[in-house]
């Protein structure tokens, strides 16, 4: 199995000249190592229709910068940075992967990445969710495929977000949600994402379920 994902840029500016790179947390490795899938790294827009053909499914990974507000027709707060030519490429991969009807998985950023490419908004600035380890309880949809994977009614996650869904995009079903109804995970075919962070987890039983999606396509 072949798993396309999307690398995060940064700059380091005390690094110079190496300063500028893409880069992908160990986490993802450490885990699809254990199950011998190839991950397909993507930094550009080049070829990314032979990429598709090649891949299985796609992993949108978290990102340490937001979308710009522009794209669900909202201002853009005073101050504030965004990344424009990420998002791009998050879209640009993320449709063509559904059109093609490949599974696809967003964590964090992936998840409001997805929700805003299919017609969805977010909240631009929450207080309170940039916890690190410290974790928090959620509410699980019954017969969602959170609830597939846990069998439970609630389960605790991490959280590392400063933006959320406000809007979920027209199609999808909200399947998770915090006690401060934040909303944690949404799903549509399948296409599912998760507001928190499994890979940091190391939630096995997690990404074993993507891949039983991945493989039953």
């Amino acid at each position: 199995m072949i798993l396309a994902i999307i690398l995060r840029y940064e700059n380091i500016s005390e690094e110079e000249p190496f300063n500028c790179r893409y880069y992908l947390t160990e986490y993802f490795k450490n885990i699809f190592d254990k199950y011998n899938i190839l991950l397909f790294p993507i930094v550009s827009e080049k070829n990314i229709d032979k990429i598709c053909n090649i891949c299985d499914g796609l992993i949108v990974t978290g990102s340490a910068v937001d979308i710009h507000p522009r794209y669900y027709n909202e201002n853009p707060i005073k101050g504030k940075k965004y990344n424009i030519d990420e998002f791009k490429l998050d879209k640009k991969v993320i449709e063509l992967f559904a059109n093609h009807n490949k599974p696809i998985l967003g964590i964090c950023g992936g998840l409001q990445s997805i929700n805003v490419c299919f017609g969805g908004s977010l909240n631009q600035a929450i207080d309170n969710h940039d916890l690190g380890n410290t974790l928090h309880k959620v509410a699980i949809k019954k017969e969602s495929f959170l609830d597939k994977i846990y069998h439970r009614n609630e389960i605790m996650v991490n959280s590392f977000h400063r933006q959320s869904i406000k809007n979920v995009a027209p199609g999808f079903e909200i399947v998770a949600i915090s006690d401060d109804k934040t909303i944690e995970a949404i799903e549509k075919n399948n296409i599912i994402a998760v507001q928190w962070h499994p890979e940091q987890m190391v939630d096995f039983s997690f990404f074993e379920y993507f891949i039983k999606t991945v493989s039953n396509k």
